[in-house]
């Protein structure tokens, strides 16, 4: 079976109907992982909408002007984008108009009616993104993807929904740098829930470096407990350190079902074999190579 297939199997196990792709940072084949997630909906007959939660599918990024990974929908697909970026040509279906606003105009929803490629833009609020998923499904959307940031995937915190982390030789100078920054946010991302039975002291809003040096000044032993976990507002060998100390749950879980990885960055690269099954080791899951059609999955 395909890498994609294989790992869109994964995400989707326990009826899971959207997930979410962040990445530790950027170029690290994000969308590239979207694409072969479609595909592999494709290919075994789902219905499926796509989505960013910033902007994707463009040929150059608009940041630095380097080519990008475009987005090639097949007829059918259902796409969150705004007005200004459909294409000329082949002509959409308008779905819906929503009510969340874009950085270049008004949410739409539309059918893809022949294939091209698209581009997409998504709400700019977790919130957003929440009614925005939900609108997919209620226009008969079987599988929902998001292209995501890690900033706004609270809206699937607590709901049916996956997360797949990518990591590439773009996020750091070292594979070994790499490995940390994506074994402390999968870390992160799996804050657990917190034991009701358990003394528990909630923290309102953001736990912040200052929040956190406070509760290990008095040596705090209770559950520390946050709305969700990306309200820690720590990262890599900041959250580590303070995570060995405290006990960090959350009211709001989220699920982390597997990681790829793209082993050749603009500037390095890595032995593809040897950065996929680090990556597995440093976050304790299913790792994919979407590049070299390979994965430490069973």
């Amino acid at each position: 079976m395909p890498v994609g297939e294989t790992l869109l199997d994964l995400a989707r196990r326990d009826g899971v109907r959207s997930v979410f792709v962040v990445g530790i940072a950027k170029n690290v084949g994000k969308t590239v992982t979207l694409r072969a997630l479609l595909e592999a909906a494709y290919r075994v007959g789902l219905g499926v909408a796509v989505a960013s939660t910033g902007r994707d599918g463009e040929q150059v990024d608009v940041s630095d002007a380097q080519p990008k990974p475009r987005l090639f929908l097949r007829p059918g697909t259902i796409l969150a984008t705004a007005r200004a970026l459909l294409p000329a040509s082949p002509a959409c279906e308008v779905l819906d108009l929503s009510r969340e606003q874009t950085a270049a105009g008004t949410l739409l929803f539309v059918r893809a009616r022949r294939s091209a490629y698209y581009e997409l833009l998504g709400p700019p609020t977790a919130s957003g993104m929440r009614r925005c998923i939900e609108r997919f499904q209620e226009l008969g959307a079987e599988q929902v993807l998001v292209d995501g940031s890690v900033d706004r995937i609270a809206a699937v915190c607590g709901g049916n929904d996956a997360i797949i982390v990518a990591a590439g030789a773009a996020a750091a100078p070292t594979q070994e740098e790499a490995l940390a920054q994506i074994g402390a946010l999968v870390a992160r991302l799996r804050t657990p829930a917190y034991d009701a039975s358990a003394p528990a002291l909630h923290h309102a809003g953001a736990l912040t470096a200052a929040g956190a040096a406070v509760y290990l000044q008095a040596r705090e032993r209770r559950q520390i407990v946050v709305r969700d976990p990306t309200q820690i507002a720590l990262s890599g060998k900041a959250f580590c350190n303070v995570a060995a100390r405290l006990d960090l749950r959350c009211e709001r879980p989220l699920r982390v079902v597997a990681a790829t990885v793209a082993s050749i960055g603009r500037d390095r690269s890595f032995e593809p074999g040897a950065f996929l099954r680090a990556v597995a080791a440093a976050t304790g899951l299913p790792t994919f190579d979407i590049y070299a059609d390979a994965s430490t999955a069973a």
